[in-house]
């Protein structure tokens, strides 16, 4: 059986897996991005929990990483509309079909990276907050 930590990252990437962009966990970019874009959901870390006692619970904020990549002419533009899709997809369950108490997004960074020979790749990573509890930082 799946760690919640496991559960609610691989509910993550599902959600990310519905938009037009290809969504990938844990990958390497490949070298050719499709004309949607493409996302890279990467775990990240949970930090140091709070604990409460009786009944014990270890309160996450767990930190995890979209790299979202872009390529093209009309790059700013794509890169605009993958950026507000991740929103609105992560604005639609806020909780990840209860799975976890709160999920938020922080603002990218975009950067634009030059490839030789190639359309120039608009990138940046979106930090997500998974807010999350369990009984065992291990399970």
């Amino acid at each position: 059986m799946p760690t919640p930590r496991e559960t609610i990252l691989a509910e993550l990437h599902a959600q990310l897996s519905a938009l037009p962009a290809t969504a990938l966990r844990g990958d390497a970019l490949p070298e050719r991005v499709p004309p949607a874009g493409m996302l890279i959901l990467r775990d990240g870390e949970p930090g140091e929990p709070e604990v409460t006692l009786s009944p014990l619970r270890y309160h996450y904020q767990h930190r995890a990483e979209i790299e979202a990549v872009v390529q093209g002419a009309a790059r700013d533009t794509a890169f605009d509309t993958l950026c507000a899709s991740i929103g609105a997809a992560i604005a639609t369950d806020r909780t990840l079909g209860g799975l976890c108490d709160w999920i938020e997004a922080e603002a990218p960074r975009p950067v634009d990276l030059p490839v030789e020979g190639a359309a120039s790749l608009k990138a940046a990573v979106i930090p997500v907050v998974l807010h999350y509890s369990t009984v065992d930082p291990l399970g």
